[in-house]
């Protein structure tokens, strides 16, 4: 009975992964789309949110079915309530990148009024920390955790300096507020993906010592 909750287990730990995999590669092509002007990109990434918004049912199914028939204790249940979790905030990381890629087909055919230098930026470092969950997850890493506190400080100081040079923008010509505001939701959308690979890597906190602290203050 052992071997058969530790395969399921395994294979609950393998949809996480896969899922979150997808969505980074989702948050990836919609910024890209935004720095290429790629609509068609763009709306692939908003027709693609349909089999993340799939696998998090699917996750959801393996934890319920696991907590019905195999009645797991301790760690176990810890591991299966936060793969619940997970596949929600992992579910809503692809939110944002749709949010992103809507985002991008609104601003078709129109020159940028700024380089886009901070916003890939902010994309790096949300890549960058939804990796590093995954890796924290996958070998069950509580330590590696604690980084997520610089990371999360660094992509809050880009979405401060972000929003700061399009609010100077927008009083200096108020003609560029409905592109700024389209441009300052790409990044409070990369923000919260931030946020959430904080989460990510609060709920493997959780599963391997019991307590979840706050990383993201």
């Amino acid at each position: 009975m052992r071997t058969g909750l530790d395969s399921e287990l395994e294979a609950l730990k393998i949809e996480i992964l896969r899922m979150g995999t997808r969505v980074g590669s989702a948050v990836h092509a919609a910024v890209t789309s935004l720095r290429t002007s790629d609509a068609e990109r763009a709306r692939q990434v908003v027709a693609e949110d349909s089999e993340v918004d799939r696998a998090e049912i699917e996750i959801e199914r393996h934890c319920l079915r696991l907590l019905a028939l195999q009645q797991p204790v301790g760690s176990d249940l810890r591991l299966i309530g936060s793969a619940l979790k997970m596949g929600t905030d992992l579910e809503r990381m692809a939110d944002h990148a749709t949010s992103i890629a809507k985002a991008t087909l609104r601003l078709a055919d129109q020159s940028l009024i700024k380089p886009l230098v901070d916003i890939p930026r902010m994309e790096e470092i949300a890549q960058q920390m939804l990796r590093k969950a995954l890796q924290a997850y996958a070998e069950r890493d509580a330590e590696s955790a604690l980084e997520f506190v610089r990371l999360d400080d660094e992509i809050d100081h880009l979405y401060n300096q972000v929003f700061r040079e399009l609010l100077l923008l927008m009083i200096a010509d108020p003609s560029v507020i409905e592109q700024a505001t389209q441009l300052l939701l790409v990044a409070q959308n990369l923000e919260r993906v931030g946020d959430h690979a904080t989460n990510l890597a609060e709920w493997t906190i959780y599963t391997v010592t019991g307590e979840r602290p706050a990383l993201n203050k």
